[in-house]
């Protein structure tokens, strides 16, 4: 089996995928100790990708969703495999947009009976007083399009207008977007890694995410925490939490229509009702700190390898058998 990594220059990147080129780097060391003949891609063009193509590998790691391209629109790389009919992990075109939009997630979901916390868009100045805003406080505001905590700090919590001002203000000069604003939700943090196995076994991996207290007396899991690795993952001792945790990432997983992986985030309030809050669905394979791989460690004693193995089971199932060329007389060729 030739399996091909595809990656771009994404350290600038706020959205989600396996990480920086040493995340990549791990992947494929991974890989290659499976025993896979593997070869990593860091593509910069459509060119990059039309080599791919030619090549023919039986199986595509997609480890991020698409490339960027100066002056053009952005290559989504599941679109372009699949209308170039090659074989690649992960889910379609049409299901990462939840992974992309965070509000169209939460209101698919939401449409589906699915718990979300209450959220709404804002821009500066669309509001003009606290008595228009659709939620009260306190509230938190975030990016609708960034992962790995990108646009998330202390700020993120708001208990004012002014601050609500400033926040959004904030969030729009650097991702040139409306501010995602949630209710707030003043209880536990969890994560849960789900893996599609080929028999349609459901792999489940949920942890609680414990981030530091700061200075302001809050846990925020933001850039600064994620960068310094500073939070605490944790198995879900409680069982009746860890059933409510479980069943929400399997309902949300299967009702966005995910397909081989992907990771669900969700936070409860102080009663321990439990709410979708977003889906991760090229997630960071950072070894020894990702939460994906690291879910999968803590609760279900896998290895890295062991995860990466699982990961690709589904896409080499996939895999079609390759014809043998024309002058072959028999399969033995």
């Amino acid at each position: 089996m030739k399996i091909e990594i595809v990656t771009t220059q994404n350290e600038d990147m706020k959205e989600t995928g396996f990480g920086t080129l040493k995340a990549c780097n791990s992947v494929f060391d991974s890989i290659e100790r499976i025993g896979y003949d593997v070869k990593l891609n860091i593509c910069k063009s459509k060119r990059d990708l039309e080599g791919i193509v030619k090549r023919n590998p039986d199986l595509v790691v997609l480890a991020v969703k698409y490339i960027p391209l100066q002056n053009r629109n952005s290559i989504w790389l599941s679109e372009y495999f699949s209308k170039h009919g090659i074989n690649f992990t992960g889910s379609s075109r049409d299901v990462l947009r939840f992974d992309s939009n965070k509000t169209s997630a939460k209101l698919y979901l939401a449409n589906k009976g699915i718990k979300t916390a209450r959220y709404f868009t804002a821009i500066p100045d669309q509001y003009r007083y606290a008595s228009e805003l659709p939620i009260k406080f306190p509230l938190f505001l975030k990016p609708t399009d960034a992962a790995n905590g990108n646009g998330i700090d202390d700020f993120s919590f708001v208990t004012n207008f002014s601050g609500f001002e400033s926040k959004v203000l904030s969030l729009y000069s650097t991702f040139s977007a409306p501010a995602l604003v949630e209710e707030y939700l003043d209880g536990r943090e969890f994560t849960v890694s789900v893996i599609n196995t080929p028999n349609n076994e459901l792999i489940i991996s949920p942890i609680e995410i414990l981030p530091p207290e700061s200075k302001y007396g809050l846990r925020i899991l933001g850039k600064k925490v994620k960068n310094d690795d500073s939070e605490e993952l944790k198995l879900v001792e409680d069982g009746g939490m860890k059933h409510e945790v479980i069943k929400l990432a399997i309902n949300s997983f299967l009702t966005l229509g995910v397909r081989d992986f992907g990771r669900i985030d969700i936070k409860a309030n102080k009663a321990g009702d439990c709410f979708f809050i977003e889906a991760n669905l090229v997630p960071g394979m950072t070894y020894g700190s990702s939460y994906f791989p690291k879910s999968c460690e803590i609760e279900n004693a896998l290895t890295y390898d062991e995860v990466i193995q699982l990961m690709l089971e589904n896409g080499l199932c996939r895999a079609k058998p390759k014809a043998p060329p024309d002058n072959c007389i028999n399969a033995d060729c």
